[in-house]
């Protein structure tokens, strides 16, 4: 069954992505460049936003693993995915992410001459952020690579076998009032154990939070939507009750988190309260997105397209815009304004004029050679994309 409101809630997702990382140019928390001014009261949203915005991508793209395996033997999902994941992180790791390096090197002065200078002779030297070698942003595909790469034996089985236990114990579950809720255990346990000894770093290697809470998260896509309409009626039932327990939960949250110190019974019970918080807006963002977004359009079919190579662009242009503006003086909402039509826009004249057309540039960013006009699309025929890619 075609689900259009997975595809919105990706476009929508990436969309917001352009936000908060322009938020983090104002923020006092570290990125590549900053704004000369700091604007403390912008923590509180991106705060809302950080607790459940990775999380529901893994997710997104476990579901749009199930739809890519129904269509595919195993060896040609793999092939897809090294082809759509590893091919565009070389070319970002080549051409995209070196800009924002320079940029910063500049901004820090770190590094004196233009960008000619820049790229041949230090754009690989190291690995950041002592160096200068990195994916930045584009952590998320060589991720995504790996849980693809190690799930794809269990998804197989679980694939030929719909009658597996596990697949009926959690359609059973969905259907109880909070039977979604079985879900928070393992990401508590990550969350207590895990995160306080492994730092994030998005570096892959001893990453092990990061690693084994997204590999749950994407596991969880997959069962979900292996649960079939017992998860989506679930969902959209009782969206309102997922809507109050989450306003519930994130003040919670920052209460705790602002109102009392550091010690273990803190981070225990943090860790509780943050896992119940950013599976509840989960709940709560496919709830709303299957009542009032499960259609088709052409927005949806071209902004679907579009979306992984805005990925691939945003952050280079964001930070190119960013470090103009550091000197000129422009408060919060003229520079923010700046910043994100910036961003949204050079992407689209980008996409539009050096990526779309040419069929050879495509696979560069991840998208298929065979490009269908938006007119022609029929609902019926649009395979769900479900994540990146």
């Amino acid at each position: 069954m075609r689900r259009y409101d997975m595809d919105w809630l990706r476009v929508l997702v990436f969309g917001l992505l352009i936000f908060y990382h322009v938020g983090m140019y104002f923020v006092p928390w570290g990125w590549h460049i900053k704004n000369n001014t700091i604007y403390e009261w912008l923590v509180y949203p991106m705060l809302f936003v950080n607790q459940w915005r990775l999380p529901i991508l893994f997710v997104i793209s476990g579901m749009g693993t199930y739809y890519a395996m129904n269509k595919r033997s195993g060896r040609q999902f793999i092939y897809e995915r090294i082809t759509r994941l590893l091919l565009p992180l070389a070319v970002g790791i080549l051409l995209i992410v070196p800009p924002q390096v320079y940029i910063e090197r500049l901004a820090n002065n770190q590094f004196n001459g233009h960008y000619l200078e820049y790229w041949p002779q230090y754009a690989f030297m190291g690995v950041y952020p002592e160096g200068n070698f990195s994916w930045h942003h584009l952590w998320f595909l060589p991720y995504l690579l790996l849980f693809s790469l190690v799930l794809c034996p269990v998804f197989l089985y679980l694939r030929s076998n719909p009658d597996f236990r596990l697949i009926g114990w959690v359609q059973k579950q969905v259907q109880k009032p909070l039977g979604l809720y079985w879900a928070i255990l393992p990401l508590y346990l990550t969350e207590s154990f895990l995160e306080p000894f492994f730092p994030v770093t998005h570096a892959l290697v001893g990453d092990w939070f990061t690693l084994v809470n997204f590999l749950i998260l994407f596991f969880y896509g997959f069962l979900l939507i292996a649960a079939k309409k017992e998860f989506w009626e679930t969902v959209t039932r009782r969206r309102r009750l997922y809507l109050y327990l989450g306003i519930v939960g994130f003040s919670v949250w920052l209460g705790l988190v602002f109102s009392f110190r550091d010690s273990t019974l803190l981070h225990f019970t943090e860790a509780a309260v943050k896992v119940f918080n950013l599976w509840t807006w989960i709940l709560v963002l496919f709830g709303y997105a299957s009542r009032y977004l499960n259609r088709p359009g052409r927005v949806l079919a071209y902004a679907n397209e579009a979306v992984y190579p805005f990925y691939i662009l945003h952050q280079t242009i964001t930070v190119i815009i960013g470090y103009y503006l550091l000197d000129s003086g422009l408060d919060f909402l003229p520079a923010f304004t700046i910043l994100v039509l910036g961003t949204f826009g050079f992407s689209w004249l980008i996409y539009e004029l050096a990526i779309r057309p040419w069929p050879w540039i495509r696979p560069l960013f991840g998208l298929k050679n065979k490009k269908v006009p938006v007119a022609e699309i029929r609902p019926s025929k649009v395979q769900s994309a479900g994540g990146i890619p």
